[in-house]
């Protein structure tokens, strides 16, 4: 079988993107999932969990990321028995162009009188296998029963990765779900027939780390005003929900403009 070239190749300490990195909205920009998935990667990397597992991911976009080596670095914040806080930053040739906070939190015992209420499980059937796409795809997303998101539907879909984010790395569960919860942007922002919001952060908030290699997105709304967009999404698991992300955009020319 050949080789799947990873998003990124790792050589003295520096991420250098491969095309495939590239995002939607320039053919020089970076896709900003790639950048929360690498900095949750060197977060498991370099603050050990100890019994701790991550809880929450926010990743903060806030410079176009052009296709040039980046360096990430972190920084422990805060290191207690049940909660520990750990930033990390992505530099680049033109400076700082992304930062993420992450909250690990120490597991225990459920209280005794049960959860709260929680998002149902999909009336869908597992993941299934994935529509053949080109080779060159990113990712792979693809309707739950292939449904159409014209209309006001329940926009949900699955996403499997089809490359390695770093030279031949498996992904780890946290990882995965970090590059997915990025897509809660286009997925409750899209419009009729195009997208007009580009992402400015997303928080993923996990209340336990997924398995298997696809992950499900469900938009659960939209809100915007004056060219600043909001939107909350649930991301599932063959299993059920693990967890939230949501998404601050702003206005941009549309796709395809």
């Amino acid at each position: 079988m050949a080789r799947v070239e990873p998003f990124f190749t790792l050589d003295g300490g520096e991420f250098t993107p491969s095309p495939h990195a590239r995002g939607p909205w320039s053919p020089d920009m970076l896709h900003g999932r790639l950048l929360g998935g690498l900095m949750a990667r060197q977060i498991e990397r370099d603050v050990p969990a100890d019994g701790l597992r991550p809880a929450r991911l926010t990743v903060d976009l806030f410079k176009n990321a052009k296709l040039a080596p980046l360096r990430v670095t972190t920084a422990l914040i805060r290191q207690g028995r049940r909660i520990r806080v750990v930033d990390a930053t992505v530099h680049s040739p033109a400076g700082l162009i992304a930062r993420a906070t992450c909250v690990l939190l120490r597991a225990g015992d459920q209280p005794a009188d049960g959860p709260g209420w929680t998002a149902p499980t999909w009336d869908a059937g597992p993941p299934g296998e994935a529509p053949q796409v080109d080779a060159s795809a990113p990712f792979l997303m693809w309707p739950v029963d292939g449904q159409s998101w014209t209309g006001d539907v329940r926009r949900r879909a699955w996403i499997r990765e089809v490359r390695p984010l770093v030279d031949d790395e498996p992904y780890t569960p946290f990882v995965r779900a970090a590059q997915a919860a990025d897509l809660a942007s286009p997925m409750t922002h899209w419009g009729p027939g195009t997208l007009s919001f580009i992402n400015a952060d997303y928080t993923l908030h996990l209340a336990r780390l997924p398995e298997g290699d696809t992950l499900g997105i469900e938009a659960g709304g939209h809100l915007s005003s004056d060219g600043i967009a909001v939107g909350h999404a649930v991301v599932y698991d063959a299993k059920g929900p693990v967890g939230h992300s949501d998404t601050t955009a702003v206005v941009t020319a549309p796709l395809g403009s």
